[in-house]
Formats: C-alpha cells, structure tokens, sequence
C-alpha cells in the first residue's frame, strides 16, 4: 500500500492557486525528489502534505495520525549557547505522542534508536550548540525520525554540508529507506536526486513530470522546468535566452534557482 497517493491536486496560498496537476506517490522505502525552480511550488506542496494549506484533490491520501509525518525543515536556527543537549533536542521529535505525559522508555528508545540511525549516539549528551553544523544538521534529522513517521520531508537537507557530512546524511536516508520509511526530498542537485531518489516530481507552478528519475531528468524535461534558468545536466547546459541576455549585460539580475546555475560572465 503506498505511504501517499495524490491525484490531480491543486493547492492554494491566500485564496491563490499556485500549484496546479499534482498526481504522484510514494511507497514505502522510496525516495522521491522533489524539483523545480524557486516559485515552482516546492514549498507549498511540502506545506500541503503537512495540511498547512488547502488543496482541491480527487485524491488526497497521506499518513494522519501523531507524528505520522516528519519534516527537516531547510532552515532551523538554534542559540549555541542554549544549554540543551543533543538527546533532549531529539526528544523534541517524540511531542505529538507525549502530549502531557512525561517521557516515558518507548521515547527513551525511539530516541536512541534515532540517534543510531544518523551515527550520532556518541554525541548524545554533547550540547547541541557545539556540534558542527553537519551534526547539527544529522541531529533535526534524529529528531524528525524520533516521532516514527511513516513519511519523511526533507526541505533541502543537505545544503551546506561539507563532503563528510553529506554522506552520512545520504547513508542515513538509505537506512531509513531500508526500514520502509518513505521519503520526500527537495533538492536543487540533480546528481543526488539520481542516487537518491528512485522517482522524481518535476514542478513549475504545474506538475511537468512524475516518473523514475532516470526518465524525469532528461534534457527535455529540465529545459520544460527551468525555462528561464541556466542549469547543467550531463555535461551540457542549458542556456536559455534570458540566460544569455544577463551574460551580455542587457538584463536585470536573476534569481538564484534550485538546480546547479552556471554563470559564465
């Protein structure tokens, strides 16, 4: 049984439709990318699955439920000299099952186990603030997988992160993969979407493609997405007329995007 099943979803900001044709799934153990350019919808969609905006949907099947879903936001600011420890900024992640009990051995153990998952349980009682900011990062990880969700949002996770620390964030989500967890993951590397990702959601304000990553990123279907963006795939990059009007000095400044974007100036 698939872990979310959507079809022909449209979503709204501020009485707004800004994402439109939405079909795709995921199954358990599956990674699914999440692609497109900045205003494409990436984020809404995301908020959408999270119920935090409304959707019109012939289908509309996602996990409900205490910590069903669990989300590692792109961006989280903690104070470094807050004193809270790794393990309690994990135990963050058990709060839609406590509600007003106090944790109890089942969270003890969600906990560790979480920690386990994204190699950080020599670090458990370390400060959170003096972790570096891949272990950081690998930290709001543990404390999304803590709450034992069945689906898995991941908002650009590995943004930032040195070469170290981005392989044990991708051996962390092939565990997770490995357990039955289903995964969503924006990202503006088509590389890692490809190692990742088993299938891929193209977007730009409307739904471009949905289908094995292999079949999603081509050449073609990229150009569709990124039309107004200069990005590199395979080896070869896609200059757009907009793109080359900048490298001569006659357009106003772009936006940075959500894939590779090569300025050749």
């Amino acid at each position: 049984m698939s872990i979310v099943r959507i079809d022909r979803a449209s979503f709204r900001r501020g009485g707004r439709t800004v994402l439109s044709g939405v079909t795709f799934a995921v199954e358990p153990g599956e990674a699914v990318a999440l692609v497109g350019p900045n205003g494409a919808g990436k984020s809404t969609l995301l908020d959408g699955l999270l119920g935090l905006v409304p959707h019109d949907a012939d289908r509309f099947d996602v996990p409900t439920g205490a910590g069903a879903i669990g989300m590692l936001p792109q961006s989280t600011t903690t104070d470094a000299a807050f004193p809270i420890s790794l393990e309690q900024v994990v135990m963050q992640g058990r709060t839609a099952r406590l509600g007003l009990r106090w944790p109890g051995r089942a969270d003890r153990d969600a906990v560790a186990q979480a920690l386990e998952t994204v190699r950080l349980t020599a670090q458990r009682k370390a400060r959170f603030g003096d972790l570096s900011g891949g272990q950081q990062r690998r930290g709001l990880l543990a404390r999304a997988i803590a709450g034992e969700p069945a689906l898995l949002l991941l908002d650009e996770p590995f943004n930032g992160l040195d070469a170290a620390s981005r392989q044990s964030l991708l051996d962390a989500i092939e565990r997770l993969k490995a357990a039955g967890v289903g995964l969503v993951v924006t990202t503006h590397d088509l590389e890692l979407a490809r190692a990742v990702c088993e299938r891929t959601l193209l977007i730009d304000r409307e739904q471009i493609a949905f289908d094995d990553t292999a079949c999603v990123l081509t050449l073609e279907q990229v150009r569709k997405a990124f039309e107004h963006h200069a990005v590199e795939i395979d080896g070869h990059t896609l200059a757009t007329a907009e793109h080359h009007a900048t490298e001569h000095g006659h357009a106003e400044h772009r936006e940075h995007d959500d894939v590779h974007e090569h300025d050749h100036r």
